[in-house]
């Protein structure tokens, strides 16, 4: 088991909440810590998004706290009224990550309202304090490169994609194996769309790389298309296949046309990190094996379907690679134009 950034960030940020609840001479360092844990988030983006969100919340949640004291006085029954108040207001605010911490306010607040406004407001200090040592620790500690991270997870991606496209057609792998990395195929594609979306969130705070993020959005998301289309390529052989009469004798030139794609493939992925010579040839343009396949589909509609859907799928995949080829052939043809090699030449990995 290995302790991730976040995991190793959430412990940090409890730490300090309680070092500032000792500074500031809290009562009790649990809601300054309560209120760390909760804000911890992914990316840059998302934790001042959580900040500023969990500070809006936060102040009404408060004030609706002061004023139902006030009104209605302190009963089991009025801090559950007001805690259902504030639930609906998050919701209504699209803030529903921040209702967490801001019931923690409420009820903090109004249980220290009994002896006093000044009590209660520094309840409501001790939560802001856990949401600024959370955000501090979030920035400065291992900031989120959902950037390096969507390449590793994309590296690995191939990798699974590539080992299960390389043996689908020969069958050689073992079904329970082949079952457990097909899983763990589609577990990092699902990783792979959430991090696009982190690394699509870091374009609002950083305007002025706006047009080299654009083109990096554009090569990541192209990237995901690929592997997606590679894995249905997967399902199709898995599904249609091996349920085919002809599948014998079509097996040398669909498995040598499937070996040529995952090539070329990393071949792609190659070049975007800049590890492959200019001038290196990409694939084929010429699918013969597609114009074969429909004429043997012809022969007998159908008993032989089931391949043409393989194929199908096939020339999809290969469709989807050179749209990828081009993608990073434009976006490193702009990067060397406008000279900032020096900032991405990281390729996949920045």
């Amino acid at each position: 088991m290995t302790i991730g950034a976040r995991v190793l960030k959430t412990g940090m940020a409890v730490a300090l909440s309680i070092f500032l609840s000792e500074w500031f001479n809290f009562p009790s360092p649990i809601i300054t810590a309560v209120a760390a844990i909760g804000t911890i988030q992914p990316s840059i983006y998302r934790s001042w998004q959580q900040v500023w969100d969990q500070l809006q919340t936060n102040v009404i949640g408060a004030i609706l706290a002061l004023a139902a004291v006030r009104l209605f006085g302190i009963s089991p029954v009025s801090v559950g009224l007001v805690c259902i108040l504030v639930i609906l207001l998050s919701i209504r605010l699209k803030m529903e990550s921040t209702i967490s911490v801001t019931l923690v306010t409420v009820v903090a607040v109004m249980e220290a309202n009994s002896q006093g406004i000044e009590f209660a407001l520094q309840r409501f200090l001790m939560v802001l304090t856990g949401i600024g040592a959370a955000f501090v620790v979030n920035v400065a500690v291992f900031p989120p490169r959902p950037r390096r991270q969507f390449a590793e997870q994309a590296r690995a991606a191939f990798a699974q994609l590539s080992l299960l496209l390389r043996t689908a057609i020969s069958n050689e792998m073992k079904e329970q194996v082949y079952r457990q990395e097909k899983e763990k195929l589609h577990q990092t594609l699902r990783k792979l769309e959430d991090r696009f979306k982190l690394f699509e969130e870091e374009r609002k705070l950083l305007p002025q790389t706006k047009l080299s993020q654009a083109r990096q959005l554009l090569v990541s998301k192209q990237t995901i298309k690929t592997l997606q289309k590679g894995t249905d390529l997967l399902e199709m052989v898995e599904e249609h296949y091996f349920a085919s009469k002809g599948a014998g004798e079509w097996a040398e030139r669909f498995d040598r046309r499937i070996e040529e794609l995952t090539k070329y493939h990393e071949h792609i992925l190659l070049k975007w990190d800049r590890k492959m010579k200019p001038g290196v040839p990409g694939m084929s343009e010429e699918d013969s094996l597609i114009t074969d396949v429909a004429g043997y589909f012809m022969e007998d509609p159908e008993a032989h379907r089931r391949l043409v859907f393989v194929a199908s799928s096939m020339f999809e995949y290969a469709y989807h690679l050179r749209r990828l080829d081009k993608v990073i052939d434009y976006a490193l043809s702009r990067l060397d134009e406008t000279g900032h090699k020096a900032e991405e030449t990281g390729g996949l990995s920045e």
